[in-house]
């Protein structure tokens, strides 16, 4: 289904927020991008804030979709499987070139206040995430199933950040190896 010019808008513009900061992307540089006129922008959205919540949503919304595509793809039909397989979604995510960090990281630093909408809809994706790993924490059995969730939530922002910020070494396989020590010892057992 094609996009709408409101979807392209947002799409386009986080694109541009993520590589080059939300604070310092203006919207004549997304219309540029986009090749449309601020009166057609206008007839969209009312503001910047409006453009850069709805790019927020449709990345988050993107962001769970790839996290339960991924999981049951590599993780197989057990919820202990697609634990394990949280950290391939993390693989994917860090090995991309176009890696600039956790988008919704970013969001929170660039707009700290915990009331600002644009740091709310960061919080509530952050939130989302966790549920679902808590989720599976407690399909798999976990004696603790937030505290799991919790744990691994960590592990993934560590690997996000270290990422990042271009730290030496395997990122990777440090993030993998601490959430097997973190699932064994909330769920009993180590299939992988």
């Amino acid at each position: 289904m094609p996009a709408t010019t409101r979807e392209k808008l947002a799409d386009a513009a986080l694109r541009r927020f993520y590589r080059d900061g939300f604070r310092n992307v203006g919207i004549d540089q997304v219309l540029a991008d986009v090749g449309i006129s601020k009166t057609a922008f206008y007839k969209h959205f009312e503001c910047k804030e409006d453009l850069v919540l709805l790019g927020l949503e449709r990345h988050d919304i993107e962001a769970q979709e790839m996290f339960d595509r991924v999981t049951r793809e590599v993780g197989g039909p057990t919820a202990l499987g697609r634990l394990y397989a949280l950290f391939d979604v993390v693989e994917q995510i860090i090995g991309d070139e176009e890696f600039h960090g956790c988008v919704f990281v970013n969001v929170a630093i660039e707009f700290p206040l915990p009331h600002d909408p644009a740091h709310v809809a960061a919080a509530n994706s952050k939130r989302a995430v966790e549920k679902m790993v808590g989720d599976l924490a407690t399909e798999a059995g976990a004696d603790d199933p937030a505290a799991l969730a919790h744990e691994l939530c960590l592990i993934m922002e560590g690997a996000y950040v270290t990422r990042s910020v271009g730290c030496e070494g395997d990122t990777i396989s440090a993030a993998r190896r601490l959430a097997r020590l973190a699932i064994k010892s909330r769920c009993g057992a180590c299939p992988q």
